[in-house]
């Protein structure tokens, strides 16, 4: 054991009532380095007053306040320890957050959603805090719509595998697809997997796995554009100057690898030399020690869309998207509201020239990945300029090969 929990008495500093803090004191030794805190009580005594509640264990006579005080330093003192002893490897802050909440939160839904939503906000990870809290609404709705139990209340012991099915029935229910029952009961099987971690929970009542809620898989939809629809797209007259920057927008991506909107927004001049640009995927960043550095060639297409809509003043970011002085948040929703911008006449632009409606920016990658490979190039290559980590998410990006390659391959299977 590396720590030691202690009450403790400061007397260094005497209070405007005349009394001294009683606090608790955690010294810790790891690595051979020493550390030692105090955590507030709440609690004043004289010296007199701590000597005799609780320097003298053996002292019978404590009566009314006295004893409550030190049933009171007793029970910090205990749950101190118990919170310690649940830790694999004790540490301060890990500590000090649960040592300081309520005794009921360990196994609150609620709270543990909050801890993950605070702590991607803290590693300006906007979207991924959204994400969660679109799921803690979710579930919020339903346990309060169906079970008739708060949100505040809901604890990890209720959600069980019928739970799950219920959820699930509820969600179907009410419009929603397989594909977001999956996203939401996966975001909460990463909130399940943290409290158990952390120790907050028995792995006992995990209700995922098998032979027990199975999260539904759904087959994803293809969203590509086949070389004639690509065409058509590109040679589509817009209707006004914002279908067109919407336009170029998405082919600007299409032929920079499918380069994600965020990745576009936060590109620098300062990343353009030598006729190309270097960046890394902001979405995959803080997945991985080993930071990938992608690099695109630019054409005299993606130069041509640089200079139309570049900033003119160079020292900053290439396009009008959002700016340095923002913080991330402000950042998140303005990169959001422009990704809807580009979608909304995009959607105008395939409509009008009899291309599926829901073609959105995010089209502009899967056509990538899947024209690229019609085109020849290796799954394998694909995945790198995709900068995938697996060989198995690029497959997913790829819509097949189309009717006419078909025709060609089986017409050849006999020309030996």
């Amino acid at each position: 054991m590396t720590y030691n929990i202690s009450i403790y008495h400061e007397t260094r500093r005497i209070k405007e009532n005349g009394k001294y803090s009683v606090k608790l004191r955690v010294y810790n030794k790891h690595e051979n380095v020493k550390k030692v805190r105090y955590f507030t009580t709440g609690i004043d005594l004289t010296e007199k007053e701590f000597e005799t509640i609780w320097l003298n264990p053996e002292n019978k006579k404590l009566r009314a306040t006295n004893k409550e005080i030190e049933l009171k330093l007793k029970a910090i003192e205990k749950r101190a320890n118990d919170e310690a002893k649940a830790m694999s490897v004790f540490d301060f802050s890990k500590f000090e957050s649960k040592l300081f909440r309520k005794s009921t939160d360990k196994n609150n839904i609620k709270y543990h959603f909050n801890l993950v939503i605070d702590k991607h906000i803290s590693n300006d990870k906007i979207g991924t805090a959204e994400s969660y809290r679109y799921t803690l609404n979710s579930l919020a709705n339903f346990s309060e719509d169906k079970k008739k139990c708060s949100i505040d209340k809901l604890s990890f012991n209720d959600i069980t595998v019928d739970w799950l099915k219920d959820y699930e029935k509820f969600m179907i229910g009410n419009g929603k697809s397989y594909t977001t029952v999956g996203i939401y009961t996966r975001t909460l099987r990463v909130v399940f997997n943290n409290a158990i971690e952390e120790n907050d929970i028995s792995i006992d009542i995990y209700p995922f796995g098998k032979n027990k809620y199975k999260i539904p898989r759904t087959k994803k939809v293809k969203k590509a554009l086949n070389s004639f629809e690509l065409k058509t797209l590109f040679n589509a007259k817009a209707a006004n100057d914002k279908e067109e920057e919407a336009k170029n927008f998405w082919f600007f991506s299409y032929a920079c690898n499918g380069m994600n909107l965020k990745d576009i927004a936060l590109l620098k001049y300062s990343d353009i030399a030598n006729n190309k640009f270097t960046y890394y995927r902001a979405k995959t960043f803080d997945k991985s020690s080993e930071k990938t550095e992608i690099t695109i060639y630019l054409t005299d297409f993606t130069s041509s869309i640089i200079k139309k809509h570049g900033n003119k003043k160079k020292d900053g970011f290439v396009f009008n998207i959002v700016t340095q002085s923002e913080n991330s948040e402000t950042q998140y929703k303005k990169i959001k509201n422009f990704n809807r911008y580009i979608n909304d006449h995009i959607k105008r632009i395939a409509t009008s020239n009899n291309l599926s409606s829901d073609c959105s920016f995010y089209w502009a990658r899967h056509s990538f990945a899947t024209n690229s490979i019609r085109k020849g190039a290796s799954m394998e290559f694909i995945s790198e300029a995709l900068n995938h980590s697996d060989l198995n998410v690029t497959k997913n990006y790829f819509a097949g090969f189309e009717d006419k390659a078909k025709k060609e391959f089986a017409n050849s299977l006999l020309d030996f």
